[in-house]
C-alpha cells in the first residue's frame, strides 16, 4: 500500500503533461500549463507534499523516500532551470539504479540485506530466501532503470510520460507479487506477512 501511495506524484505528473496548452484562471491570476515543465514542478511540489505527511502522519521518514524526494528536487530543479527534459527522464534511472547499488552493497559489506535488516525482527525467513529477495529487488531495480533510458531515447516525449506512469504502475504491483510469493512458502501458519510486502 505505501508504494501504491507513492505512486501519487507519477499520477499528479501524467494529469498534468496531459494539460499541455491549456490555461487555468483563477480571480486575476492565470497559469498557462507548459507540458513536462508544469508536469516537473508539479512532481517535485507533491513528492516535497508525500515526504512531509509522511513525517506528520507516522512520525519518520524512510531513506528510500528521502532518497526519492533528493533525487526528484535534484533533477526536476535542474530540468525547470536548464529548460532541458533529460534530467526528469533520467530521475527514474538514477533513483534505481542507486538502490540496486544499495541493496547489492548492504548485503556485500553487512551479510545482510536491506530487507532482513529492515523487517527481519518481524518476520523469519531462512538466509536463501532473504538472497533470493534481494536479488529480485536489485533485478527490479537494473531492469526499471534500464527500460526507462531505453524508452526515453528511442520514443517521443509524450510517449515516455505515459510509459512512465503505466510501468510504475506494472512494476510495483509485478514486483510487490513476486515479493509475497517468495515470502509465502516460509510464513508460518497465524503469522501475518510484513504490511511492506502486500
Amino acid at each position: 500500500m505505501k508504494q501504491l501511495a507513492e505512486l501519487l506524484p507519477v499520477v499528479l505528473f501524467f494529469v498534468v503533461y496531459q494539460l499541455d496548452g491549456r490555461s487555468l484562471t483563477l480571480g486575476g491570476w492565470e497559469y498557462h500549463f507548459d507540458g513536462i515543465y508544469s508536469a516537473t514542478a508539479v512532481l517535485m511540489i507533491a513528492t516535497v507534499l508525500q515526504l512531509v505527511l509522511t513525517r506528520l502522519l507516522s512520525g519518520h521518514i524512510e531513506k528510500r523516500l528521502l532518497l526519492l524526494t533528493a533525487v526528484v528536487c535534484a533533477f526536476g530543479a535542474a530540468t525547470l532551470l536548464l529548460r532541458n527534459q533529460l534530467f526528469i527522464q533520467w530521475k527514474p534511472t538514477i533513483f534505481n539504479w542507486v538502490l540496486a547499488a544499495v541493496f547489492v552493497g548492504t548485503q556485500a559489506l553487512t551479510g545482510k540485506t536491506v530487507m532482513e535488516r529492515a523487517i527481519g525482527a518481524q518476520l523469519s525467513l531462512p538466509a536463501v530466501a532473504w538472497r533470493r529477495l534481494n536479488s529480485l529487488w536489485v533485478a527490479n531495480f537494473v531492469v526499471v532503470g534500464a527500460l526507462n533510458l531505453f524508452v526515453a531515447y528511442r520514443f517521443s516525449e509524450a510517449a515516455w510520460v505515459s510509459y512512465k506512469l503505466y510501468s510504475a504502475i506494472g512494476f510495483t504491483l509485478l514486483v510487490t507479487a513476486l515479493t509475497v510469493a517468495l515470502i509465502m512458502p516460509h510464513v508460518k501458519d497465524g503469522e501475518e506477512p510484513p504490511a511492506g510486502a502486500g
